[in-house]
């Protein structure tokens, strides 16, 4: 495997990276680039020179028991954020599903010593919504296959307040402007959703060439995380796994999560027009 392209109705909306190109110390993973609006408007980014360890739409944890699966540095209690010799890395084992719209792939999650800490299924879908606008579904099914107990961590978690990211996450292309943030309840703006659980968050940006682009994301199902969002420093969000507490993930079980995006060609930032638009995610 090296890539996968999915598509609706004969046109290429995204691509999947098998990710073994990526340096050790970027803990190389698969990942989703370039995502595109039904324009053909890139609404994805890899390896900016922000963060050269953000790999479009990936599955990325920064602290797996100790492994990175994040890449870059590892925020420390005593010495703040290092490069350590801890990245982890996802590799594609199999497909049981492999549609033009719908995949289904297994992946292993492995420490910097190759075992096994985790066993993947990923499952990745393009679905019509109208004709600007469609929308991707991940489901990510995560067992812990180490033999023992593990724990998902964050920089929040480690002492650095505020940095609870890890998970499904969404590297936007970075602009002269931030987006404009807009959430469920009336919520606007960076400081207003960044670690609420708003029942649904957009980003509305640009790229460097003037090209408009809406993301609408929202977490189905009864549980939700906290959002983790930037937008000043660059666009980028996700739910986090561990927010401010480390999450147990005992032997043998099964973690799931989903996230559902709408992907839309051009500007929308009103509420009751992103409101509907939610609706018709859920």
């Amino acid at each position: 495997m090296t890539t996968a392209d999915l598509s609706l109705q004969g046109a290429v909306l995204a691509r999947l990276q098998d990710g073994t190109r990526i340096e050790p110390h970027l803990s190389p993973r698969p990942y989703l680039h370039p995502v595109r609006t039904t324009g053909g408007t890139v609404v994805t980014e890899e390896y900016p020179d922000d963060h050269p360890h953000h790999f479009g739409v990936s599955v990325a944890v920064p602290d797996v028991s100790g492994v990175s699966f994040w890449g870059g540095t590892t925020f420390t209690r005593d010495r703040g954020p290092v490069l350590l010799d801890n990245h982890g890395r996802q590799s594609h084992v199999s497909w049981t599903v492999r549609e033009p719209d719908h995949h289904v792939q297994v992946l292993s999650w492995t420490d910097t010593g190759g075992g096994e800490l985790l066993r993947e299924e990923r499952t990745t879908r393009a679905l019509p919504l109208d004709e600007h606008t469609w929308v991707l579904d991940l489901r990510v099914r995560l067992t812990n296959t180490s033999g023992r107990d593990l724990s998902v961590g964050s920089p929040a978690t480690n002492g650095r307040p505020g940095a609870g990211y890890g998970g499904l996450f969404w590297r936007a292309p970075i602009a002269p402007a931030p987006p404009t943030c807009t959430g469920a309840g009336g919520l606007h703006g960076e400081k207003a959703l960044h670690g609420s659980r708003a029942d649904w968050l957009s980003i509305a940006g640009t790229t460097t060439h003037g090209a408009p682009w809406t993301l609408v994301l929202l977490q189905p199902g009864p549980r939700a995380d906290p959002w983790f969002l930037r937008a000043r420093e660059y666009p980028g969000a996700g739910p986090a796994l561990a927010w401010d507490t480390r999450l147990p993930v005992p032997r043998g079980s099964t973690l799931e999560r989903r996230l559902r995006t709408a992907i839309h060609d051009g500007h929308t930032t009103d509420p009751g027009d992103l409101a509907r638009c939610a609706r018709d995610l859920a």
